[in-house]
């Protein structure tokens, strides 16, 4: 028997909770509407999940809200805070193998990445916040010697995470895992593409000691659930992932609300800058390749512009070219697999409307550019690189979220720069060159939250991550992300 037999065998056994999870249970919405949930593998309906909206909004908010002010998570003991959240973890880590099949069967994802790369990410997160719980220290701050001064750090209260399809559990971890770290109650929206492994860890939460109402999780539509949430009185804080015309809504809906703290990591255009000096071509053409086919393409940071200097501009991109080979879209249930299906058929139609919009701005397609796997059933697009590319064009200015490559020529780092920097985005971008005075100074000059030199993929949850411009505002990972999950207090105490 094949390991993607034998996951197939598993999917038979799989009991899907496919419920909102609400002040500690399981419950339907309250309007009794579902929604399907399609697996984009083969385009099967795998559950019918609870749509929830207004109403189960309200309910949740005001359990959030109920459990913050009791204290029960807020006020306890750092210690026992960070026990509860370790525990969590190691359920998660306890049930991965379930979760990662979730993950593929929900978005498609290869099974490989969801389980090896996903899911160990997920639990290095959880664990990593919790260790830090007893160990951020308050301050007190310079005063005269008959006063103290103090600066505290406190949780905001209820948070709403609204995650999405992509990353589904690990985008959701960068959320819930500082936000319950700083005492907060955390109410999660997952996209509705990919609601399956946020409703399943709800319960683990609980098992692990999470008190009720602290950690809810409310499937639906953005247009529902998420913008009630946004909209919501009694909600203190949105933390979103998302493309960037959605985040513009949270904005709205914080102004015209109570005035929320609002966390926006969105859309992104990433350069790959190739000088001709750099150390090793085929290695940057590999990574190249999967900087941009990675997920297949459905990655906020995906290098979906490769800048090359004209020098090497056709050896390098015959290179990447076959390196794309290897990204040809495979069963996501065979572990052998590097790149899967696209979310849903509508992410599919998308990317293809881009290809035909690339063909008739007049780039040159000089790899794949059509569907692939169309007899499984399920949405698969092949990896498709562009030549010849203007970067006015729209195939290099809007973000494709697929596996769609513009290659774009460049004479000297002054070009290289501007093209780079030529975008309303900036969440990451990539540098490969040998000499280390270049590397500082185009790095430097590069408007990004993230440069990698050398690499497409670099840092991990000790470095902080986010955009510049239309790329969001906030960060997520690090220390610096449980500072916009706290507010600060100063208290003067006068000692005379």
């Amino acid at each position: 028997m094949s390991a993607a037999e034998d996951y197939r065998n598993q999917i038979t056994s799989i009991s899907y909770r496919n419920q909102a999870f609400i002040d500690g249970k399981y419950v339907a919405a309250a309007s009794g509407k579902t929604f399907d949930c399609v697996s984009p593998i083969d385009g099967r309906v795998l559950t019918k999940v609870a749509a929830c909206d207004q109403e189960d909004v309200d309910r949740a908010v005001k359990a959030a809200r109920a459990a913050f002010e009791s204290g029960k998570w807020s006020t306890i003991p750092p210690r026992k805070r960070k026990k509860t959240l370790l525990k969590f973890a190691a359920l998660v880590d306890k049930h991965k193998e379930e979760l990662a099949l979730l993950e593929t069967l929900d978005m498609g994802k290869p099974i490989n990445e969801s389980l090896n790369s996903d899911m160990n990410a997920v639990v290095n997160c959880m664990e990593w916040f919790a260790e830090t719980v007893d160990k951020m220290y308050d301050e007190l701050a310079p005063a005269r010697p008959d006063s103290v001064s103090l600066i505290t750090r406190e949780p905001l209260g209820v948070v709403a995470a609204v995650v999405p399809w992509n990353f589904p559990l690990l985008m959701a971890a960068w959320k819930y895992a500082p936000a319950l770290a700083a005492g907060n109650a955390v109410i999660l929206k997952p996209a509705e593409q990919s609601p399956l492994t946020a409703i399943r860890i709800a319960e683990l939460a609980a098992e692990a000691g999470v008190p009720n109402g602290i950690f809810q999780v409310l499937p639906g539509f953005g247009e529902t659930a998420g913008q009630a949430l946004g909209r919501h009185m009694d909600v203190d804080m949105v933390a979103f992932t998302g493309s960037t015309e959605v985040g513009k809504y949270f904005l709205k809906y914080a102004g015209e609300s109570n005035m929320k703290h609002i966390s926006l990591e969105c859309g992104g255009k990433s350069p790959n800058i190739i000088f001709s000096d750099v150390a090793d071509l085929d290695r940057a053409a590999r990574e190249a390749a999967a900087g941009v086919f990675y997920n297949s393409g459905q990655v906020c940071t995906a290098a979906t512009r490769l800048l090359v200097q004209e020098d090497i501009r056709d050896e390098f991109v015959e290179k990447v070219a076959k390196y794309a080979e290897a990204w040809a879209p495979g069963d996501p249930l065979d572990p052998k697999t590097l790149m899967g299906s696209m979310v849903d058929k509508t992410q599919m139609e998308r990317v293809m409307s881009y290809i035909n919009i690339g063909r008739d701005e007049g780039a040159k397609i000089a790899v794949g550019g059509t569907p692939a796997r169309q007899e499984s059933g399920g949405f698969y697009v092949q990896p498709t690189i562009f030549d010849a590319v203007n970067n006015n064009m729209r195939i290099a200015q809007e973000e494709i979220f697929g596996p769609v490559l513009s290659t774009i020529s460049f004479k000297d780092e002054a070009e290289a720069v501007a093209i780079a920097n030529n975008t309303i985005y900036g969440l990451q971008a990539n540098l490969w060159t040998r000499d280390v005075v270049k590397a500082h100074t185009v790095a430097r000059a590069l408007r990004a939250g993230t440069v990698n030199v050398n690499a497409t993929d670099g840092g991990d949850i000790t470095a902080p991550f986010g955009g510049y411009k239309q790329s969001g505002i906030g960060r997520d990972k690090s220390l610096h992300a449980l500072e916009k999950y706290t507010q600060i207090k100063h208290t003067f105490i006068n000692l005379r």
